[in-house]
């Protein structure tokens, strides 16, 4: 327990604040993030396999590399008074008051932070680490990486924990997959936004303000199971801004290959026929091309390493189960030449049954017993459960256990013909034996301090075997686990859920969750992963829901022994059919979305309550959300629905992606909907880029044809973002980006600009500008006056012109696409007729 302050000093950089209990350091990392350490270890080590942005030395500098950017920390003027010490930086004063101790933190003279008055740093009975803060009523909290029920976490209770969480309650299973130490909390008055990082990787939990007490003030807590206390206060007051500091810390996401953004089929039921699962799999994609349903990938599941061992057939990872796939070269490349990206899975489990066991063994690649068991078991690996029996799990903290399952990796797997991999069942949470020990990288650490942090080194083997292999390559990962910065390595999915319409409403708050923890490439599985098999309906809903998701996949383990399929209801096909091609359609404004993550960490699906954080009517919102900037989506998500009731962000204008009907923002609107509907609202401001000729397979079609919707109630950018899709070259120039700047008022301008190297297979413009009931009196393309062109059938024939559509209500602008800078000017200035 921490009561008073008995000296504040300066020591370089740092603040170290001595306590009659901890002792505490801070330092400002930047003008808006401050680190507050209360090092209970004692040591303040520095070791940290997660931080890309640190302003010190660390241990493991050397292996992060060049993931790893080394800062000034920003200066701190300390006025040390008989009561308090202040500290002064950037947009930040730091009260340290001495007796009572506790620490405030204001952003420009709004409290954003206050410890709790005898509560604040504090070790348990069971030597948990606690840190307790004080909250409003008003406060609501976000983030917190995977999780289940509302999006707003006020007065819950949540852990951190990682479970394989097989057919989790959508609302209540707590915890999921996922270890992401941050959260965000947003005082519902002020609307100001602070962030709370705590750099630990022991399992941990998050009281707030679920427990009340008379003698203490309302407050949230976080206790973890060890490590200190690490904090990383981060100011806003955007939300936005909170989320882009906090992944300059913890990493920004890869630009991933573009076919990640398409339909990415799976199902177990290929990878476990009894022979010939090859042959079912290059049959399912003949299907879906047969009934035209555009797709991009497949995710093959565990069984094909199923082998025949002494206690019966069994998954053994990093083999080939020769029944069902006798040549999976040949298998790759028929996939390779339908344009399917395969991803098979692999675990970090290897059953005690594995047929390759003495050799992994001998290169002392596991987890390995405590102390405690090794004297009665003697020295060798932990054991724990595992998919059909007892197995041993790879130490990834280990160089030598990395190099061999590169190694290993590579030549099972990658050589068959892949650069896709999908890492499975890393949560490592069947090791019951906390004091298990792994590596470190040469330090040694108990497998409860290091658990969380497996998934994302297995990544990073993963990727490195991958470029390492292939350097042209752009990596495509996908994991089920992670601890924050998984997010530099990997596309995700919140596991195993249920078939139900529960899972299809709540599962998106758990992905808005993920987008506000600096994890913006994350779905969940399309029809429910676990259960029966998805009514018709539901299945229908599912995916027009789920071609919004960054990552959509079809993906069922059925009860019923029923594949959830696109097509598996003929009379609901041409509904799922359509919702696939409209993602596709989407494919360059998701794409230019994907590159603003890559670059600033920004979510592509994104809460209300983020992009409108003003309007305090949507902090509670988790089934409305918006992609981008530009599109706001209101999925059907019940059953037997005819309308659909919508309230649009107050202060703001929208409009029906399909009738362009007008909505003024602040209003409750019902809605007329069938089995057909999308319902889907173009934003005042907005533009939106679409492919105009129809894509069926990323990797190998391209756009020739693009659509830019723009709605000139207000200025409004954008930036399209086009390059190969594939390879790394962009990483040397070869992209182009098109800034598109729109300026609103009589006289609409749309000034687009071009940068970069990369020759795009954009051929055609057709800018859709909507403007109902206003037909323009002139459009000019860089000065130049665009014939009108009155009939529709003329127009779509004409290689250039502009034509009003009044069943639109937009100004359609064909041009061909000129390569380079162009200047659009759309004139609605009214024409007297005395003046013709």
């Amino acid at each position: 327990m921490t009561s008073r302050v008995e000296k504040v000093e300066a020591v370089g950089d740092w603040v170290h604040v001595h306590t009659d209990g901890v002792e505490l350091r801070l330092l400002l990392v930047t003008d808006s993030v401050l680190r507050i350490r209360a090092g209970f270890d004692g040591d303040f080590a520095e070791e940290s396999y997660t931080l890309t942005t640190t302003a010190w030395p660390d241990r493991l500098d050397e292996f992060m590399g060049a993931e790893r950017t080394r800062v000034k920390p920003h200066p701190i003027d300390i006025d040390d008074r008989r009561d308090r010490a202040v500290l002064t930086g950037g947009r930040l004063r730091v009260e340290i008051e001495k007796d009572p101790f506790r620490i405030c933190v204001y952003r420009e003279g709004v409290l954003i932070h206050a410890d709790v008055v005898g509560l604040g740093y504090l070790e348990d009975s069971n030597r948990r680490r606690i840190h307790s803060s004080e909250i409003s009523r008003d406060d609501a909290f976000y983030g917190f990486g995977e999780t289940t029920g509302s999006l707003n976490k006020a007065q819950k209770l949540i852990t951190m924990s990682p479970k394989d969480a097989l057919g989790y309650d959508p609302r209540e299973t707590d915890p999921l997959y996922k270890h992401i130490p941050f959260y965000l909390k947003m005082n519902r008055t002020t609307r100001e936004a602070v962030g709370y990082f705590y750099h630990n990787t022991y399992e941990c939990d998050f009281d707030l303000g679920r427990e009340r007490s008379n003698y203490w003030p309302p407050h949230s807590r976080y206790r973890a199971d060890g490590g200190d206390v690490d904090l990383f206060l981060i100011a806003g007051p955007g939300i936005r801004e909170v989320v882009q500091r906090y992944t300059t810390l913890t990493g920004r996401p890869p630009l991933l290959p573009k076919y990640a953004l398409g339909y990415l089929a799976s199902s177990m039921y290929y990878s476990e026929l009894d022979a010939d699962s090859d042959r079912a799999i290059t049959e399912f994609i003949d299907i879906a091309r047969a009934e035209d349903v555009p797709v991009d990938g497949f995710q093959l599941s565990s069984g094909y390493t199923t082998q025949q061992t002494e206690a019966g057939p069994k998954r053994c990872v990093l083999t080939w189960n020769e029944r069902r796939f006798p040549a999976p070269e040949e298998f790759f490349a028929a996939m390779a030449e339908r344009g399917i990206a395969v991803s098979p899975n692999v675990k970090p489990g290897v059953l005690e049954v594995h047929p390759r066991l003495a050799e992994f063994a001998e290169e002392g690649i596991f987890v390995t017993r405590s102390a405690d068991a090794a004297a009665t078991a003697g020295d060798g690996a932990a054991v724990g459960a595992w998919w059909g029996g007892r197995g041993r799990f790879v130490d990834f903290t280990k160089p030598a256990a990395r190099e061999a399952w590169q190694r290993w990796l590579t030549e099972a797997v990658l050589n068959k013909g892949t650069t896709s991999v999908w890492n499975d069942n890393c949560e490592y949470d069947s090791i019951i034996d906390e004091d298990s020990g792994c590596d470190f990288d040469g330090s040694s650490a108990t497998i409860a301090r290091l658990r969380t942090v497996m998934a994302n080194l297995m990544c990073r083997v993963t990727r490195d075997g991958i470029t390492a292999k292939d350097p042209s390559a752009r990596p495509y990962i996908v994991c089920r686990a992670g601890h924050a910065g998984i997010q530099r390595y990997a596309q995700s999915w919140a596991g195993d859920n249920s078939t139900s319409w529960e899972s299809l409403r709540h599962n998106i708050a758990t992905i808005l969750g993920m987008a506000l923890s600096g994890f913006p490439n994350h779905g969940c599985d399309i029809g429910g992963f676990h259960g029966p098999a998805p009514e018709p309906e539901l299945l229908v809903r599912w995916v027009q829901h789920g071609i919004f998701q960054p990552r959509f996949s079809i993906h069922s383990v059925n009860s019923d022994n029923t594949v959830t399929e696109p097509w598996m209801y003929p009379g609901c096909t041409a509904h799922v059919r359509d919702a696939i091609k409209l993602r596709y359609r989407l494919f360059p404004y998701l794409y230019s979305l994907m590159s603003r993550a890559a670059r600033t960490g920004l979510p592509i699906m994104e809460p209300l309550v983020s992009s409108f954080q003003d309007d305090p009517a949507c902090d509670e919102n988790a089934e409305d959300f918006m992609l981008g900037d530009s599109l706001l989506v209101a999925n059907v998500l019940a059953p037997g629905a005819n309308t659909r009731a919508v309230r649009f962000p107050s202060g703001e204008v929208f409009y029906d992606f399909w009738t362009r009907r007008r909505y003024e923002g602040g209003q409750n609107f019902e809605l007329p909907v069938d089995l057909g509907s999308i319902p889907l609202f173009v934003r005042g401001g907005g533009i939106l880029a679409l492919a105009d000729n129809q894509l069926d397979n990323l990797a190998r079609d391209e756009i020739t044809d693009l659509r830019l919707v723009c709605a000139p109630d207000r200025d409004g950018r954008f930036a399209l973002y086009e390059d190969d899709g594939l390879t790394r070259d962009h990483e040397d120039g070869a992209f182009r980006e098109t800034e598109i700047e729109m300026t609103a008022g009589e006289r609409v301008t749309l000034n687009i600009t071009r940068r970069g190297h990369y020759r795009s297979t954009i051929e055609n413009l057709l800018l859709d500008v909507i403007r109902p009931g206003r037909c323009p009196r002139q459009v000019t393309l860089d000065g130049e006056p665009v014939r009108q062109i009155l009939h529709r059938g003329h127009f779509d024939a004409a290689e250039a012109g502009w034509h009003y559509a009044p069943e639109l209500g937009s100004v359609l602008i064909k041009t061909p696409d000129p390569g380079g800078d162009l200047a659009v000017a759309i004139s609605f200035e009214p024409v007297e007729m005395l003046d013709v």
